[in-house]
């Protein structure tokens, strides 16, 4: 049971932050956890959960029992923009991406 969020523009940095809240977890309390976090990646990641959940469901495992065995971040493609400086020149701005994956396991 595992599920994939791709291309998500938060930078990978950011994401990790809020990834190691809910490691190892049960998913019950890493939503509940995610809902009160007040940072830009925590919708998207509490909407992979919510996947990862669904898909553990549709392979007939029950809820109370799943945890987040697995969640981990990498990186993703860079959007590269460039922005006017002084005297004519221009500096690069990195916008980083995240791939975020995360594996439900099953506790006995």
């Amino acid at each position: 049971m595992q599920a994939k969020l791709r291309y998500l523009r938060v930078s990978p940095r950011k994401t990790r932050l809020v990834v190691d809240l809910v490691r190892g977890k049960g998913v019950s309390e890493a939503i509940n956890i995610l809902t009160f976090t007040s940072r830009a990646a925590s919708e998207p990641v509490r909407k992979l959960i919510m996947s990862a959940i669904a898909n553990a469901e549709a392979a007939d495992k029950d809820q109370d029992d799943l945890f987040i065995k697995e969640i981990f971040v990498d990186e993703g493609p860079t959007l590269r923009r460039f922005r006017p400086r002084a005297m004519g020149r221009a500096t690069r701005i990195n916008k980083r991406t995240s791939h975020v994956t995360c594996v439900l396991g099953e506790r006995e």
